[in-house]
């Protein structure tokens, strides 16, 4: 008795199709699975004969041979469960053959029958949806999410018993129903907002600037100044979520299982904050499977680093493909996995060990020995890969306690970001650029074209402060989002200073 049930399994942050064939023959009794599972597949044999008992049906007491094809692909997960068991019942004859052929079925088996939600569902629904299949079974809990893509009928199941009947055509199962709309966060109310900081009026318009480019920000500053506050507060001014960033996004947070049960799209742009004390792995991705790391949870979002210099300096260095190439490529004997990455960098840190370097008020207590070695743990390479860095000073106490008015709200920061932006956007619409900062040579070329004094100024800058090529670059890409940010069609002499202005760490490090 042989019976073949379709699934799907997620490598990395794809999916592809599976074929589980099922042979049950005679002999001791016995159950197989091969075809390379990992060990969550292999405990699958007690979920499922528990399952088919506790739904009233009975297991075989025969050879029970499970094949997972193609079977030179590791697979890893729960959800072989339900195929496996629908493919037993199956080949008893318990289950109209002629049904299983329309549909791929995912899901994980409680010991009473039931389906519990399995991660990376959406991935799965864009594989069915390349290889042409219309119709999937889904826990029910997983249909929010499976949904997203409206070219698929997903049909949401609570039991294996629910199932059979089903497909025994028994009891009807409507296809769920979802208005899957564009991506809005208007209604998400924002708990940080730009009119809680008082002061730094400089560093705000450097945050805005950064936001309105898509630029990558350091900030560095002395303790209780504003850095981390700046920083939370950044996602409340991005540009709201394009429909494919949030199936991008979405896409890897399912992967990891990072998105609530019952939920659809991701709606919010992420803001990661992971700790000083994270291993490189964590950070880029990787492991025996590989899985997304931090810079890829954050991708279309914000990958902030708070204590920028406490990192591991090995760390740090892992940064450098990801800021360049937007993608991280994690390669092991059997593959290579190909996991984006496209976010914006915050970094925060202390002029010094101690924190307290040109304090106006406290003394530094580092020698200029310490205070070196302190910075160089931010290497040059990875310094030019950091198209803002600007000083944080210690906030006045008039500015802490006087009776100011609040400071400008989020909401008109945003609008003047998602502006420039829609420039941006226009600008690069026959290209996979979506703001300033993913520029190539010939964007540069074509978009920052300088006047005479403009380059003069701006090459005497370079020159002085003894820059290289790439942070050349990187003022003309912020120069070009501070002229779009003020509507100019030509990058100007005071749009070049000031894009000049916020390389302030190239002066000290």
């Amino acid at each position: 008795m042989l019976a073949q049930v379709m699934s799907c399994a997620v490598y990395g942050i794809d999916a592809y199709l599976i074929n589980v064939e099922i042979d049950i023959s005679k002999g001791l009794p016995c159950f197989s699975v091969v075809g390379l599972p990992d060990a969550a597949v292999k405990e699958s044999k007690d979920r499922v004969i528990s399952a088919i008992r506790n739904s009233g049906f009975d297991f075989p007491g025969k050879r029970i041979t499970i094949n997972l094809a193609p079977a030179d692909i590791k697979k890893e997960g729960t959800a072989f469960d339900l195929p496996i068991a629908l493919g037993i019942l199956s080949a008893q004859e318990k289950v109209k053959n002629e049904k299983l052929k329309d549909f791929c079925f995912v899901g994980e088996l409680a010991l009473d029958g039931s389906l519990r939600p399995v991660k990376g569902m959406l991935p799965v629904i864009l594989s069915l949806k390349s290889n042409k299949i219309k119709r999937i079974i889904v826990p029910e809990s997983n249909a929010s999410e499976a949904s997203v893509i409206k070219e698929i009928e997903v049909f949401p199941i609570k039991n294996l018993a629910q199932l059979v009947r089903f497909l025994n055509s028994e009891e009807e199962v409507l296809p769920f129903e979802q208005i899957v709309a564009e991506p809005s966060d208007e209604n998400i109310p924002e708990i940080f907002d730009f009119c809680d900081i008082k002061g730094q009026q400089f560093a705000k318009r450097a945050v805005e600037v950064a936001c309105a480019g898509g630029h990558n920000i350091l900030m560095i500053g002395p303790p209780g100044s504003g850095k981390t506050m700046l920083a939370k507060r950044l996602p409340s001014i991005l540009p709201q979520f394009t429909f494919d960033e949030a199936v991008e996004t979405t896409k890897i947070h399912s992967v990891a299982g990072l998105l609530p049960h019952g939920k659809g799209l991701v709606k919010k742009r992420p803001f990661r904050s992971p700790h000083h004390t994270i291993s490189d792995i964590a950070l880029v991705g990787g492991g025996n499977t590989p899985k997304p790391g931090e810079v890829s949870l954050a991708h279309n979002g914000v990958l902030f680093l708070d204590e920028f210099t406490e990192f591991h300096r090995d760390v740090l260095e892992v940064l450098r493909q990801p800021l360049e190439e937007r993608s991280v490529t994690i390669s092991r004997a059997k593959a290579s996995l190909l996991f984006p990455a496209n976010f914006m960098l915050v970094g925060a840190m202390n002029p010094c060990p101690c924190g307290y370097f040109a304090h106006p008020q406290k003394e530094c207590n580092c020698t200029p020995y310490q205070i070196q070695k302190y910075r160089a743990k931010i290497s040059g390479p990875l310094m030019d890969r950091i198209d803002i860095h600007i000083e944080v000073p210690a906030l006045k106490v008039c500015d802490l306690v006087g009776e100011n008015k609040p400071g400008e709200p989020s909401s008109n920061i945003r609008s003047r970001v998602v502006k420039a932006r829609d420039v941006q956007l226009k600008r690069y619409k026959n290209k996979r650029v979506y703001c300033n900062s993913q520029m190539d040579t010939s964007d540069l070329k074509k978009y920052c074209q300088l006047d005479k004094q403009t380059k003069d100024l701006l090459n005497g800058a370079i020159e002085r402060l003894g820059l290289s090529g790439r942070a050349y670059d990187r003022i003309l890409k912020v120069g070009r989002t501070i002229a779009d940010l003020e509507g100019k069609e030509n990058i100007e002499i005071s749009h070049i200073a000031e894009a000049i202005g916020y390389r302030n760490l190239d002066r000290v490090i």
